[in-house]
């Protein structure tokens, strides 16, 4: 076939990776350089010169001809600025093209313009980007050519973290620094480092490009504001690993092999639950590279739809009434040498040094349940959580029957005598071959679900950075780990520690264990019994961020300082509130300019010809009935649309960062839901043609109609 791709040739081609770095710097340069990404030793500044020559050349040779630091503003989406290698022109009339190890290891953004939480008044601009070698560079294509891009940390002139990734490095060191005293307390020597290891699943909506551009509300806040559900939606549970129609698997191959390219391991593909949704997973990577390699795929995903006459839309609920979109985060623990702290073994009931690793995730995340919660946070997160295809707003674990079983032996008598094995399984059918079952069935309505070697935390947001949920899982089991390190250093003997110390824990924190349906209304009720919280908007949740816990546990592992958490609090009540803004203004703008004349048109013209029926002698008792209900409902709506007016105009008004975000959520969000409802009730009661832009049923089904 002409359009045959050898996957193994050309995965990481415009990567500078290992092996190119092998082949082209010099082995004393590569192996120091080595020794700073596995063993996190520091980097002596005179060997990035070589580095710098070495990358440049590349990435010439890669047809680049600019560079960039790439890096994560608290904006939620990268930042790039783009630099070309050439340098004052030569007497020839020629430049050379060069580029530093000063360059490569340093960047000087503008750190006022970015979202500080006031870190940084607008007077006091200098930022800097910091090289992380941990994450390789990559060349990317696009329209503006082949561009360098170096990930870096962003961080303000004291040193404060302006960004995503500061905070997940120092993450990731403080879990390795306390991973490994666990490991060496179980007879671990060779163990070097220790890593959190993520793999994000990335679900997204594909819609008609020119219907996209039709919709005023999907181009300002990247979800539908009005619009009545179509006759079907995902009732048939028939697009879910549904066929791949032909024009999303053109678009699915093209997205595969540019990101193969820059070393994104991109695995599975297939549609999801709701009609025009589909997913996208890679296989697992250290932390911070895993984070980078998502925001690859977010930008990825919506610069091929472009190119397929679609859009890719990442909201996490773009249309009312079916699925909206997460990105599952599976987590886990991995050695420089292969070991996998969460893998129970064969036999978890003997598997002292898991039992001691499940009991601090369980301490860890029923503590700081909150923190967990709030990382998941969003404008678009608070239409989805709590939803029939969503976990609910409450944290729990689910363990699966084997590892319950387990901690129940536990709890009762101290110790686990034995562990549930797997049975064969049965079909019914000869012909179908023998195997045996998993030991314990998934839970898909968890919030934080053991699934084998990882937690898999379904929470977080389909458009957001997966970095803040990893800096909290990260932070916490570091935390846990600490004190369980503290307990078990201090006994005169370590194996009776520990298992006193897993009785204990795992009875203390039992409670945030449930392996029922958490979409169920009994499990609020017995949530609330157990006294687990129940945080159910980003508003609720943002203060968790600058308790007396959580401000103790931040900075005694140096991941934030109380400065960096508070400024962050600030960021995101002003995020929260704008994000509504732009949607009510959005809805205020339709409204008025769109479906209000479009109504009135159609209702002028409806008037008219019962006018006319009646002339003639014809009694119009239909027309009547329809035009007496638009009427009705448009005068709700202009009702609806005075009131959305003034209420937004007063958030505007509120100076407080805090009560202006609960302003917008108890009072500016039920305001649009009012403005909404009569404006889709019209919506099926007016004839297709008139109604002034492409419906639910457009967007959803245009693109699935094409086998």
């Amino acid at each position: 076939m002409s359009d045959y791709v050898n996957v193994s040739e050309i995965f990481g081609e415009n990567v500078f990776n290992d092996s190119v770095m092998r082949e082209r710097l010099p082995k004393k340069v590569y192996a120091e350089l080595k020794k700073t990404i596995e063993e996190g030793k520091d980097l002596d500044p005179s060997l990035a010169d070589v580095i710098a020559h070495e990358m440049k050349e590349w990435a010439i040779d890669k047809g680049a001809t600019h560079y960039t630091h790439w890096f994560q503003p608290m904006t939620g989406v990268t930042a790039e600025k783009h630099d070309s290698f050439i340098t004052a022109p030569m007497p020839n009339g020629k430049v050379l093209m060069s580029f530093s190890g000063k360059e490569l290891i340093k960047g000087e953004p503008d750190a006022s313009s970015f979202p500080s939480g006031g870190l940084r008044a607008t007077f006091e601009a200098r930022g800097y980007t910091a090289w992380d070698c941990t994450s390789p560079a990559f060349v990317r294509y696009d329209a503006a050519g082949a561009i360098l891009c170096i990930p870096t940390a962003f961080c303000s002139y004291k040193g404060e973290a302006l960004d995503q990734k500061t905070p997940l490095l120092r993450s990731m060191q403080a879990i390795n620094t306390q991973a490994l005293r666990l490991l060496r307390l179980f007879g671990n020597t060779t163990s070097k480092r220790v890593t959190p290891s993520v793999g994000p699943e990335q679900e997204y909506f594909l819609v008609d490009k020119h219907k996209f551009l039709q919709r005023e509300d999907l181009i300002f806040t990247g979800r539908t504001l009005f619009g009545a559900m179509p006759p079907k939606g995902q009732e048939l549970e028939d697009h879910y690993f549904g066929t791949i129609r032909q024009k999303i698997a053109g678009y699915m191959k093209q997205v595969n092999e540019e990101l193969w390219k820059m070393g994104v391991t991109a695995k599975t593909q297939h549609n999801e639950v709701a009609p025009a949704q589909h997913e996208l997973a890679p296989i697992y990577a250290e932390a911070n590279v895993a984070v980078d390699h998502n925001h690859i795929i977010m930008q990825t995903l919506k610069r091929v739809a472009c190119q397929h006459g679609m859009h890719c839309l990442l909201h996490e609920k773009p249309f009312a009434g079916v699925n909206g979109s997460g990105k599952h985060n599976n987590w886990s623990l991995t050695t420089d040498d292969g070991i996998n702290m969460l893998n129970p073994g064969r036999n978890p009931h003997k598997n002292l040094q898991f039992q001691v690793v499940l009991a601090c995730i369980l301490k860890a995340v029923d503590t700081h349940a909150d923190l967990l919660r709030e990382s998941a946070a969003d404008p678009g997160n608070d239409h989805r959580l709590g939803a029939n295809e969503a976990p609910p707003a409450i944290i729990s674990i689910y363990l699966g029957e084997q590892l319950e079983d387990v901690l129940h032996q536990i709890i009762e008598s101290g110790s686990a005598n034995h562990s549930l094995t797997g049975e064969p399984l049965s079909t019914g059918v000869s012909t179908l071959p023998d195997f045996r079952k998993d030991a314990t069935d998934r839970n898909r309505t968890s919030p934080f679900a053991f699934t084998g070697n990882k937690f898999e935390f379904r929470m977080v947001g389909s458009k957001d950075s997966i970095s803040g949920p990893n800096v909290v899982l990260n932070t916490i089991v570091a935390e846990a780990f600490k004190e369980a390190c503290d307990i078990m250093e201090g006994a005169e003997d370590l194996e009776m520690a520990a298992h006193g110390l897993v009785r204990k824990w795992f009875t203390e924190h039992e409670r945030i264990v449930f392996n029922g349906n958490g979409y169920s209304d009994e499990w609020v009720e017995e949530a609330a019994r157990r006294g687990l919280p129940n945080i159910r908007s980003m508003v609720e949740a943002i203060p968790s961020l600058v308790t007396d816990k959580a401000v103790k546990l931040f900075e005694e592992f140096g991941v934030f300082t109380k400065a960096e958490l508070e400024s962050r609090v600030e960021i995101k009540y002003e995020s929260y509130a704008k994000v509504i803004n732009i949607e009510a203004k959005t809805m205020i703008d339709m409204a008025k300019k769109t479906f209000i004349p479009a109504i009135m048109k159609y209702t002028t013209t409806l008037a008219q010809s019962i006018t006319s029926l009646k002339a003639v002698g014809v009694e119009p008792e239909v027309q009547t009935e329809i035009l007496n209900q638009l009427a009705g409902h448009l005068k709700e709506a202009q009702n609806a649309l005075k009131k959305l007016e003034v209420i937004t105009d007063a958030a505007i008004a509120v100076t407080d960062v805090a009560g202006q975000a609960k302003f917008y959520h108890d009072k500016v969000m039920p305001a649009m839901e009012a403005l909404r409802a009569p404006i889709d009730a019209m919506e099926m009661l007016m004839d297709k043609r008139d109604w002034p832009m492409p419906t639910y049923s457009d967007l959803l089904f245009e693109v699935e109609g094409d086998f």
